[in-house]
């Protein structure tokens, strides 16, 4: 019955949608990395308010193997000299790094803009705001600038675009934030694949975001748990399945919002092995990475915990934990800490190496494509 209804998705998102044939991405990766690289890999860290590495940095000895990523916001904006104060903390956090890095940004625009104009960097409107001219032209225009400069710093990954639908129009988080192209999924749609194809311009990776959909929520999952199990609309998925089929989307966001239509276990989509593998990957076609959105979020940490969150993200088919060390009053996390978590628990059985490969594999396709 379960598999019917996941079918019948498809069907439904096929018919309300433009969808072209999928194309599949790259997936091969030589393995011969130790399990320490591996995990390391599955690991992305915010780094506090740091402006620049000093000589003893703790952070040096963890971009040894324990990190994957690094995930930038705008504390870490110098005031004066932005810009090349910031490419030179991306150089140097590239440098000491054992492995190559993602290294991250969300620049959606608007009220979701790291990157402001008074320091010097491009403009960016919001989604909301281009939705509204009803010009793909222009969010191309737009966001070809802002990858320009995202590569010139340094970048490789934005944390873009939002693909939400803007189902409820009082959502405190997408809508009254103006994050939403449309309350329309094929305009948004239409509006996120101009964004991505700005910046496949400038080799600078997209992920979409947040699956399966939070357009329809009326509270936000930095606070706490989110129910959309009664508001939530099949349409939410046009936007996945669209870029998907058009062999755009080589990664995504899951989010922390429950939805027990898809997964009658009422767990949080990141922790959910059904709506991560079996909706996400076998049936919509999705073969790249997915990013949990911060895990340190109210909906995550204050209700299941750092060792349990962590098992059940990876389980469910999460290839890279975000630790953003951005979330007022939530505990900060190390990427030792992360890493100690995760190889205890592969060494007890309670995740496998296997699942740790898989994840490896496609963070390595993905990295292959930027460096």
């Amino acid at each position: 019955m379960r598999y019917l209804v996941l079918f019948t998705f498809v069907f439904l998102i096929t018919i309300y949608s433009f969808s072209s044939s999928p194309k599949n991405s790259n997936n091969e990766m030589a393995g011969g990395d130790s399990l320490d690289i591996k995990i390391g890999q599955m690991i992305m860290m915010g780094i506090h308010d740091r402006k620049f590495l000093s000589e003893n940095d703790t952070l040096i000895d963890e971009l040894r193997y324990k990190i994957g990523g690094i995930i930038l916001f705008e504390k870490n904006v110098a005031p004066e000299n932005s810009f090349e104060k910031l490419k030179k903390l991306i150089a140097d956090l590239k440098t000491k790094s054992t492995t190559p890095l993602f290294m991250a940004i969300d620049e959606e625009g608007g009220k979701v803009h790291r990157l402001k104009e008074k320091y010097g960097f491009v403009s960016m409107p919001s989604a909301e705001y281009l939705g509204k001219l009803s010009s793909t032209d222009s969010t191309f225009f737009y966001a070809e600038r802002l990858a320009k400069e995202l590569f010139e710093l340094g970048f490789n990954l934005n944390f873009a675009p939002d693909v939400d639908v803007a189902i409820n129009a009082e959502n405190p988080i997408i809508a009254k934030a103006k994050r939403s192209y449309s309350s329309d999924a094929n305009l948004v749609s239409d509006h996120a694949l101009a964004f991505i194809q700005a910046h496949q311009k400038h080799k600078i990776i997209n992920t979409l975001k947040h699956f399966p959909g939070h357009g329809s929520s009326s509270s936000d999952t930095h606070k706490g748990l989110v129910d959309v199990t009664n508001q939530w609309q099949f349409k939410e998925l046009i936007p996945y399945k669209r870029i998907i089929d058009a062999g755009v989307c080589d990664a995504l966001v899951s989010c922390h919002v429950i939805n027990c239509h898809l997964d009658t276990n009422c767990v949080p989509a990141t922790l959910s092995k059904t709506i991560t593998k079996e909706i996400l990957r076998d049936v919509l076609g999705f073969k790249g990475v997915v990013f949990s959105d911060d895990m340190q979020m109210d909906a995550i940490c204050k209700n299941y915990g750092l060792e349990n969150s962590i098992k059940m993200a990876v389980n469910a088919g999460v290839d890279v934990l975000v630790f953003g060390n951005n979330v007022v009053l939530s505990k900060q996390n190390s990427a030792k800490e992360i890493h100690a978590v995760i190889k205890k628990l592969v060494l007890r059985g309670e995740i496998s190496e296997e699942r740790i490969n898989e994840s490896y594999r496609r963070i390595i396709a993905l990295k292959n494509k930027t460096y």
